[in-house]
């Protein structure tokens, strides 16, 4: 989301020089060569999509998400990567559900946190984690199911496996949510990762209403010692735009 300019290469050569992990979305669409290549030179892979396609809830789109997601792993051994990423349903390239829903039932929260127990056995079998990942229903996810912070918490509250985390997204859950702060607060037990990106704008920490240095120390005081993703844009030059974001998460002390 950042160098945007750049070949997916390059871009990674600029985020390592800035000494910054990459995180990558959906992984069919990269020469995966290349990023070993890339890996070999010392760039560090955070996380990337843990499947192609697929659901939690209709029998064949769980089907389709167990099947991509065990098709994700070796790749994302390949490139050391830890963290590989789930949503409430699969997603189109404008990040618009494939089947969009209007109203989630009890069966389908049943349906869902079933799926997702298969899931993190997948993840221990193979040593992996996946996370799950909260979206925004009113800019840019309208119609995904299990798309709230508090949504992605129950879920992964009631598989209760190291392998089968919550992502975190502050960005989403400031459009949606808010109180960010307490969010993190209730979520930090089951939290494998923490993406941000500030609001309005989708740009890096600064560049909006969100007070990412006071969400910093909070987490630091309770002691949460994860990785930190910037999901997010440039508002201009892409440099200043991964250093504000280090800034806005260096806590003195």
């Amino acid at each position: 989301m950042v160098f945007t300019d750049l070949p997916i290469t390059e871009r990674i050569r600029r985020l390592t020089a800035l000494d910054v992990q990459v995180e990558i979305w959906d992984w069919t669409r990269h020469d995966i060569e290349a990023l070993v290549a890339l890996r070999d030179e010392g760039a560090v892979f955070s996380s990337m999509t843990g499947y192609v396609r697929g659901g939690l809830v209709d029998p064949v789109a769980v089907a389709d998400l167990l099947a991509t997601a065990e098709e994700s792993i070796p790749v994302a051994q390949r490139l050391g990567i830890p963290r590989l990423n789930l949503h409430g349903t699969g997603l189109d390239g404008e990040g618009l559900p494939v089947v969009p829903v209007q109203e989630v039932t009890g069966a389908m929260w049943l349906a869902a946190r079933d799926t997702l127990a298969r899931v993190a056995e997948l993840g221990e079998r193979h040593g992996v984690q996946f996370v799950l990942e909260n979206l925004n229903l009113a800019v840019d996810h309208p119609g995904v199911p299990f798309a709230r912070a508090e949504d992605c918490l129950a879920l992964v509250a009631a598989v209760d496996s190291p392998h089968l985390r919550m992502m975190l997204d502050l960005y989403h859950a400031q459009i949606g949510e808010g109180n960010l702060i307490e969010l993190c607060r209730r979520a930090l037990p089951y939290l494998g990762e923490i993406q941000v990106a500030d609001v309005p704008g989708r740009c890096e920490p600064g560049s909006g209403e969100i007070a990412y240095p006071a969400i910093a120390r909070a987490l630091a005081a309770m002691g949460y010692t994860g990785t930190i993703g910037m999901e997010a844009f440039a508002s201009g030059d892409p440099t200043a735009a991964v250093r504000a974001f280090r800034e806005a998460f260096t806590v003195d002390g």
